[in-house]
């Protein structure tokens, strides 16, 4: 990393380099110009002089902030250090983006919503976050609209990858424990690969023509499920271990398993918008585990 004095035109800065969505968008924006990728060691998010230090000695035409305090449950014993990472390193990012005109492309979550609607959630819809993370999220979106520079947040939801911890590798490390599981039944939403996102966002940035398309969109994969639903695709898609079968997955209520943080019951997120905007669109999500499965060599 070195000083710049002016805007590179062709760099791409991504913060977050070691998460599940960090790897695959330095996997996608290969040949996309002159990719500097970092993780907390170089920019630390809770820390604002290290954000602005980053900015001016990278001086990227765009940025891609995939980093974020993801502990769920964890954020609601932790608020001040979640608020600080998802609320308000955002900000920081989207003000010295905008002194130097550089794009920023913000991640952020279906946890802004209380899953009290019946049907998809539009990028209008009311936000009324259940939990800490969400709230943290919801305020980091708000403060990178409010710096006034060119920005695209895009809403996801029920993200995993190969890499890191998330449910599709719990699932299948899980799977070969134990002969029975009870997963949540009646909370919905749309699994969405890393891989997907990342290059949902290229096809998006490689399109990009007009500071007017600055905004929310939602960027999920198409389709939805519960997360038991989810399980259950997960085992009948994987090749089962060699001395066992998969265990049989037993639906619950989110009552029966109780976490800290308090999780919407309808996270589905519709994404006409980003279709009719960019003409992207994600893939099923059950056609993107099946690519990650195959990827992984379980099924």
């Amino acid at each position: 990393m070195t000083a710049s004095g002016a805007v590179t035109a062709n760099r791409v800065l991504i913060l977050g380099a070691q998460g599940q969505l960090g790897i695959e968008l330095q996997k996608t924006f290969t040949g996309a110009g002159e990719v500097v990728a970092l993780g907390r060691a170089r920019c630390d998010l809770a820390n604002s002089e290290s954000i602005r230090k980053v900015m001016a000695e990278v001086a990227p035409a765009i940025v891609l902030n995939a980093a974020a305090y993801t502990a769920v449950d964890r954020a609601e014993s932790e608020p001040e250090l979640a608020m600080r990472v998802n609320g308000e390193a955002p900000g920081v990012l989207a003000e010295e983006a905008r002194s130097i005109d550089a794009l920023l492309v913000h991640y952020s979550t279906d946890y802004v919503f209380d899953g009290s609607k019946q049907g998809p959630w539009v990028e209008d819809d009311p936000v009324n976050p259940l939990n800490e993370y969400g709230r943290t999220k919801l305020a980091g979106e708000r403060r990178i609209a409010e710096a006034g520079g060119r920005y695209l947040i895009f809403r996801t939801s029920w993200v995993y990858s190969l890499h890191g911890n998330n449910f599709l590798k719990t699932m299948l490390r899980l799977g070969r424990e134990r002969d029975q599981l009870r997963v949540v039944n009646d909370q919905i939403g749309a699994p969405t690969t890393a891989v997907a996102l990342a290059r949902a966002t290229r096809a998006v940035i490689d399109g990009l023509d007009s500071v007017s398309q600055s905004g929310i969109y939602h960027m999920t994969c198409s389709g939805e499920t519960s997360w038991c639903g989810f399980a259950q695709e997960i085992f009948r898609r994987a090749r089962a271990p060699e001395d066992r079968k998969w265990p049989e997955v037993q639906g619950i209520p989110d009552t029966e398993y109780p976490t800290p943080a308090k999780r919407p019951k309808n996270s589905v997120l519709c994404n006409s918008k980003l279709h009719t905007q960019f003409g992207v669109a994600l893939p099923h999500w059950e056609d993107a585990l099946g690519e990650t499965l195959e990827e992984m060599g379980a099924d």
